[in-house]
């Protein structure tokens, strides 16, 4: 999430409340998620196994809870609760906006474009030409649609991310300040649900079709032309490269990378990267082939045993 304008650093601290270690005036642009930080960012980490991944990180300002020493180049801001002020700083920089309409006065919606009633379309939301909005969608605020997307009725884009820290009074959830940007002559059917970025965007890329009562968690970027059947879940900052096709019910774990052309068979958990080109079955994941083939031996079994006695 990048700010209107460049901050300074003592700018940002007296926002938050926090002492920092660096130049007063060193240049603050945004803030965003360790695996999207760019130079310029603001990158939360509140725990020491990850202090050196977030200090060597592209980000140059780090909302660190100990004073340690700031590597050259960077800033820190120093914090009793990192997690507790990065909310602080997306609240301040994207407060949440009441809407007192079904479609907000402040979207914009491309010619041809046909929404159907009982749609929520939320503010500062871009839809392009020509797409085909069915009843009771809710289009929250931000999202991006290009030309040509046809969404099916029940389907929300835009809600929290699933990303929660646990608290002894029970769990505190960070504020989600992204997006869902979804590009061009793609299809999502009927109660599909595809949360926002915390800080940057959930992607659904050109050409894409997605079936009914899907689920794609945030920051999560799906490439162009692939095909998602039913009640798929993909959770969040997952990669998939173009024309991947998950059929029904695949589940994938956080933070992998799917490669393109990859063909996952239905019921299958992607519980780590796979490389494209290849079709992949079953729990742990494994190339179909295998898997099937374990599959075939296991039935083998009784009649081992029984030759046996």
């Amino acid at each position: 999430m990048k700010f209107p304008k460049t901050y300074q650093l003592h700018e940002i601290a007296s926002i938050i409340g926090c002492e920092f270690v660096g130049d007063s005036n060193f240049p603050v642009l945004g803030m965003n998620e360790i695996h999207v930080v760019e130079n310029g960012d603001i990158v939360f980490v509140d725990h020491p196994k990850y202090y050196d991944k977030a200090l060597q990180s592209a980000a140059t300002i780090v909302l660190i809870n100990k004073n340690v020493d700031c590597p050259k180049g960077k800033a820190l801001l120093i914090s009793d609760d990192p997690f507790r002020d990065f909310n602080k700083l997306t609240n301040y920089f994207k407060p949440f906006q009441s809407s007192n309409s079904l479609i907000s006065t402040s979207a914009k919606i491309g010619e041809g474009t046909v929404i159907q009633p009982n749609t929520f379309v939320g503010n500062n939301v871009t839809i392009g030409k020509n797409c085909l909005i069915h009843s009771n969608v809710s289009i929250y605020d931000h999202t991006v649609i290009g030309d040509n997307v046809i969404i099916h009725a029940g389907t929300i884009l835009g809600a929290d991310a699933f990303y929660y820290k646990k608290r002894e009074t029970g769990f505190d959830q960070l504020i989600s300040g992204g997006r869902v940007v979804i590009e061009n002559n793609v299809g999502i059917g009927a109660l599909c649900t595809i949360d926002k970025g915390v800080t940057g965007d959930t992607t659904i890329g050109e050409g894409t079709k997605i079936d009914n009562q899907v689920h794609v968690g945030h920051d999560t970027v799906i490439g162009k032309k692939c095909l998602i059947a039913s009640q798929t879940g993909i959770a969040g900052c997952v990669i998939i490269e173009d024309e991947v096709t998950l059929w029904g019910q695949v589940g994938t774990t956080s933070g992998i990378t799917i490669g393109a052309k990859a063909v996952v068979l239905g019921q299958t958990g992607v519980t780590k990267s796979i490389e494209g080109g290849k079709s992949y079955f079953g729990t742990p994941v494994e190339e179909s082939r295998e898997k099937l083939k374990q599959l075939a031996n296991i039935k083998k079994i009784p009649d081992l045993i029984q030759k046996l006695k």
